[in-house]
């Protein structure tokens, strides 16, 4: 994996801490760093379920070193999620969080806000994110009771965004640029890219899967979400840190998240016009991402739920 400087050369393969390379394994540990630059980072959780030994965080975040404190990308999936993400920022630096920007609302981009709060963070999202995440506080928190225990979602409350923005919001914090576009409906209503114009490093949230199959969802909408893949594209980056699996470029994310959505869509495109029924939906031959983890778990719900979303488009 190429790994660039603050002037978008390629540095060599330097510091991907515990990961050994392209083809790691996010699964084996519950949070992994990966250094992206001198001061960007991406943290690369499991790509299993939420579990009381991951404390929810079953996904990338990542954190952006200033001269003025450290800006967080996503605050975990539990308040002691958000504990263990800064106990690896503390591997890094002494700095605190400042800044702390929700890129969706799926429950690990922003349930372990309350942590960074009590200790005086700034909350950024999209209003869209933020109305995604009181619409399903309930369920996350019911669902997370469920895979993670009482233990493990002690002290996880709802805290969100103290500033919201509709489509695009930009700002410096210690020196560093950052632009945030929410790109949404996609995997989430409120999908956000938090854009480093200086470093062309974007982190993608949801809006990027690689090395595991992606997750349609009965919120999700699979046309926006090419059309927000597309919008990352457009900016062309040098390294894309996805919402889940490690930092990557453009070429590899294409491949396990843009390429997957296209042809899922022409397969079932071509099903309903062969009028297939929904209940065989789960005879579409995937079979070309079958090396992507959980492909056998997902393929055959992704088929359905696109399927679903078809028949009123």
């Amino acid at each position: 994996m190429k790994v660039f400087n603050r002037m978008g050369r390629v540095v060599g393969l330097f510091c991907l801490l515990a990961l050994g390379g392209t083809g790691v394994q996010a699964n084996e540990a519950p949070l992994r760093l990966q250094q992206v630059n001198d001061h960007v980072y991406a943290i690369v959780g499991p790509f299993g379920n939420r579990t009381p030994e991951n404390l929810g965080n079953n996904a990338t975040f990542g954190f952006v070193v200033t001269k003025d404190g450290v800006v967080l990308i996503d605050s975990g999936g539990s308040y002691q999620g958000a504990a263990a993400i800064k106990t690896l920022i503390k591997q890094v630096t002494d700095q605190p969080v400042k800044l702390v920007i929700n890129t969706g609302g799926q429950d690990h981009r922003w349930l372990g806000n309350g942590y960074f709060k009590e200790r005086g963070a700034r909350i950024i999202a999209s209003a869209a994110a933020v109305a995604d995440q009181k619409a399903r506080l309930q369920d996350q928190m019911f669902m997370l009771g469920n895979l993670m225990g009482k233990a493990a979602l002690d002290g996880t409350e709802a805290v969100y965004a103290d500033e919201t923005f509709t489509d695009k919001h930009m700002l410096t914090f210690g020196g560093v640029t950052f632009e945030l576009r929410k790109v949404g409906p996609a995997h989430t209503p409120g999908d956000t890219l938090v854009w480093l114009p200086g470093e062309r490093i974007v982190f993608a949230g949801d809006v990027v899967f690689v090395e595991r199959m992606l997750g349609v969802l009965p919120y999700s909408d699979s046309q926006g979400w090419i059309e927000a893949f597309n919008a990352m594209a457009a900016l062309e980056p040098k390294v894309v840190v996805p919402g889940h699996g490690p930092a990557t470029d453009l070429s590899l994310a294409r491949r396990d998240t843009l390429d997957y959505l296209v042809f899922l869509r022409e397969k079932v495109g071509t099903f309903m016009d062969s009028g297939g029924d929904i209940t065989r939906i789960g005879t579409l031959d995937q079979s070309r991402f079958e090396y992507l983890v959980d492909y056998d778990v997902l393929k055959g719900r992704n088929a359905q739920q696109v399927y679903q979303q078809m028949e009123w488009e």
